[in-house]
């Protein structure tokens, strides 16, 4: 399992770096998997955050020259999830219109979709493209 670091001041949340390469994904949604169930949130938030985590994690591998990125994952004070995925590139994220015989193209899509709201967070090195769950403290278990 890959090891990931509590914040230590601020939302409570764990941070990882992981290899920006597609065996990375399996990992970002394990971690994601054992965060949400130790914070207790129900089925659909985990079942959320794992698709989401895997749709920015995919993009950062397919779209960037990034070698290294950090999956965050955070809980707000009103009990939403926050999650994270950087990547060294400058290039905006936004939703594609796919074919509908493409393959590909439709992960943002899919992330606005299972999301309350998502965006990015431009950086001097980058940027993190992030989704909000809202995961008020009555979807927990």
């Amino acid at each position: 399992m890959t090891a990931a670091t509590p914040n230590a001041i601020g939302s409570p949340g764990y941070t990882t770096e992981l290899p920006c390469v597609r065996e990375s994904v399996s990992h970002a949604r394990a971690l994601v998997s054992d965060v949400l169930a130790a914070w207790g949130m129900d089925d659909d938030v985990a079942d959320r955050g794992r698709i989401i985590v895997t749709e920015l994690l995919a993009n950062a591998v397919e779209h960037t020259e990034t070698s290294v990125s950090k999956v965050i994952i955070e809980r707000r004070s009103n009990g939403a999830v926050r999650i994270g995925v950087s990547d060294r590139s400058h290039d905006v994220p936004y939703v594609k219109t796919a074919a509908l015989s493409a393959e590909n193209g439709r992960g943002l899509r899919l992330v606005a979709g299972m999301s309350a709201r998502w965006g990015y967070d431009a950086h001097r090195w980058g940027k993190i493209t992030w989704a909000v769950i809202d995961a008020a403290s009555g979807r927990e278990r």
